[in-house]
Formats: C-alpha cells, structure tokens, sequence
C-alpha cells in the first residue's frame, strides 16, 4: 500500500447499461460534457483511448479568482491510458503539468463499471498516489461532482 500513495475513492449507482456509461468516457465529446467538476469547463486537446494512448485535458476554472494547478485559472492534466477493458474498466496514469511540488508525481486513476440489476452501473474511482497538493476534502468533491454530471447526461 506504501507505493500506492495516498488512496482517494468514489463512487455512484447510475441507471444505465455498463456499456452506455463507458462510452461516456471514450467518447471525447461527451467526456467533456461530464467530467469537469462543477465550477470548470474542460476541453481535450489529445484523446487516444486505447492501452499507450496518450490525453491531454484542459480544466479552465469559470472563476476568475482560481488560480488553477497549472496556473492561469486551468487544470492541464496529461498523461496515458494504461487499461481499457470495455464496458467493465478503464485506468490512466496522469501528472498536472505544475511547478507545486506538491502536485508533482504520477497519479494512477482506475475507472470500474459494474454492472447491476434492472440495467444500472455502479461506477467506482479509485485515485492512486494522489499528490498531496490536492485536499482530500477537494477531490472527493471533484470526483462526486463528476459522477453526479455523469448520471445527469445518462440518466
């Protein structure tokens, strides 16, 4: 457990097929209109959703007070895709591009969708080796926020 890091986890009952709720997350388009948590808008510059394949996505804050992990009021977090098993698991390793210390470091994210009865997902995040320039308290709420957005755009 000592290589993993710090361990974050979430996750969320969705009315929806496994397979539906993937798509979500391969499908650029639709990622962006879930992902970002609430109070950030997001675009994909780079999206190769296959093992090695390589993203590149950009978290702007809509307040303009936020100074963002990589500054100028954005998130860029890029990184590859090291797992993609439809419609059951999807995994990447990111880093945020930052000069913080704190927010150095490769995080791994692993994305599971099991299927459950009458045709719903239960989606679970497990975050590995989050650096600890994120709050706990802050990325529970971000990854809340993203599965919530999730279930509004499927449900």
């Amino acid at each position: 457990m000592e290589a993993a890091g710090r361990i974050d986890r979430a996750e969320r009952l969705i009315a929806a097929p496994a397979g539906r709720v993937f798509g979500c997350w391969t499908d650029p388009a639709l990622l962006v209109r879930w992902l970002p948590p609430e109070g950030t808008e997001g675009r994909t510059e780079a999206f190769d959703p296959r093992p090695g394949g390589a993203f590149r996505i950009v978290l702007t804050y809509l307040d303009p007070e936020e100074p963002g992990k990589s500054g100028g009021g954005e998130d860029v977090i890029a990184g590859a895709f090291v797992a993609v098993d439809p419609p059951c698991h999807l995994a990447f390793v990111s880093r945020f591009r930052s000069d913080a210390p704190n927010l150095q470091g490769e995080m791994r994210m692993d994305w599971h969708f099991d299927p459950e009865p009458e045709a719903t997902t239960r989606v679970r995040i497990v975050a590995s080796n989050v650096p600890p320039g994120i709050a706990p308290e802050d990325h529970a709420a971000g990854m809340a926020s993203s599965l919530a957005q999730l279930a509004a755009l499927i449900e």
